[in-house]
């Protein structure tokens, strides 16, 4: 949910959202007449915050707003009513009611996880289950989510229009252990993508949003508790942590992009990579690797790195090798192009590279790549342009800045 706010405002505004947000449907039911109220409880927030100040218990009060709203749009139809009656004799009142500032909730008692799996019914397709989730638990726009998929902006708020109607009337509570299970790959995959829109935004000003990928990793956790022996769950927050510890090395003084083979990795979280690292050698132990798990192990071998030279390119290739077979992602086949090209040379990169052209299309990490390889080929001018063509097509623009400068040090 976009709110036009400053700063921590804005920041706050979206990690409330999703929980505002489940605990009117807990109540209500009525999942879109409920995200039109949250929505303009957190508008009526970003007006009233910066000048007013925030409020003692934040939550409470946008739910205190959102109810309001929805209450007031509900008992205009007599249908409405006669349902928002039914859901009050069937809630207990203290459901509705928000935590103290400073207090947590135990994952059972979490509006948040609760939503996330009510978004992933099996009634849904997987793609409206993933839609869906990504804009009511992750807070994106669905222009972001439309981009994330690559398809049109309108093809994605039809989706995410026809699976709102589609779970309406389904009781908002948490699955139970088989049902769970069947949603938990979707589930998983939702925060997966969550956190990669925190960790390097697909637009807008900033290169990260740290309050997107702290819920990610919030939420994984939770799941975590849930499933303790689920490696796929163990698998994720590892590869979360691994690759959020080098959050503050990935920008300059200005904001500007730091690729990582020239961040100062003194800068790195070495609590989270220890974390991390125990979870990874537990996933793996938890089963046969699945897709995070082989994803928490690269991202680890990078981390042990104490230089960029000192990385183990071999064992991530083989690593890459297993991970392409078991699941033919493109992202992930890109990843593996440069491992190839680090291991090989860049030409071999680049041939890599040719067998992606039709999946990756017009996306502009596919020519990044490109122009980084074909620089390290010694083809400046084919770099250059390369890069050239990666700047006009990302919407993020420290992502637009950096690989500019990086076609501009290439001039002839």
């Amino acid at each position: 949910m976009a709110v036009s706010a400053t700063g921590g405002v804005e920041d706050l505004l979206r990690l409330h959202a999703p929980q505002v947000l489940g605990a009117l449907v807990r109540r209500y039911g009525h999942f879109d007449e409920a995200e039109d109220a949250v929505q303009e409880a957190l508008l009526a927030a970003a007006r009233a915050w910066p000048d007013r100040g925030t409020p003692d218990n934040p939550r409470g009060w946008l739910i205190k707003v959102a109810s309001r709203r929805l209450t007031d749009q509900l008992r205009s139809d007599a249908a409405r009513r006669r349902r928002e009656e039914n859901a009050a004799r069937m809630t207990p009142r203290d459901a509705f009611t928000a935590p103290a500032p400073g207090e947590s909730r135990a994952p059972s008692d979490d509006d948040t996880l609760t939503l996330l799996f009510l978004c992933c019914d099996p009634s849904l397709t997987p793609a409206a289950q993933i839609a869906l989730t990504l804009r009511a638990v992750g807070g994106l726009t669905t222009a972001e989510i439309a981009r994330a998929h690559l398809v049109p902006e309108a093809t994605m708020a039809q989706r995410i229009s026809r699976a709102k109607q589609k779970i309406r009337g389904v009781p908002f509570r948490q699955p139970g252990s088989a049902d769970r299970d069947r949603r938990l790959a979707v589930v998983l995959q939702v925060l997966y993508l969550i956190f990669n829109e925190g960790y390097t935004a697909t637009s807008g000003p900033a290169l990260h949003r740290p309050d997107l990928a702290r819920e990610a990793i919030r939420l994984t956790r939770a799941v975590r508790r849930l499933l303790p022996q689920e490696g796929a769950v163990t698998g994720l927050l590892a590869l979360m942590l691994l690759t959020d510890a080098r959050s503050a090395a990935r920008t300059g003084p200005h904001g500007e992009l730091i690729p990582l083979d020239e961040q100062d990795r003194t800068r790195w979280d070495a609590g989270a990579i220890r974390e991390g690292t125990a979870l990874v050698e537990e996933a793996l132990g938890q089963g046969p690797a699945g897709v995070y798990q082989l994803q928490a192990a690269i991202a680890a071998l990078h981390d042990e790195a104490e230089r960029a030279e000192d990385t183990d390119w071999p064992q991530i290739l083989a690593l890459y090798d297993i991970l392409v077979r078991r699941a033919p992602e493109p992202m992930a086949e890109l990843g593996r192009a440069v491992a190839v090209a680090m291991v090989h040379g860049p030409r071999a990169g680049l041939d890599e590279l040719a067998a992606l052209e039709e999946r990756l299309a017009g996306h502009h990490r596919l020519e990044a790549v490109r122009g980084h390889l074909l620089e390290k080929a010694g083809d400046l001018e084919a770099a250059r342009a390369a890069y050239g063509t990666a700047a006009q097509r990302t919407l993020s623009r420290p992502e637009s800045r950096y690989l500019q400068m990086r076609a501009a040090r290439l001039a002839p």
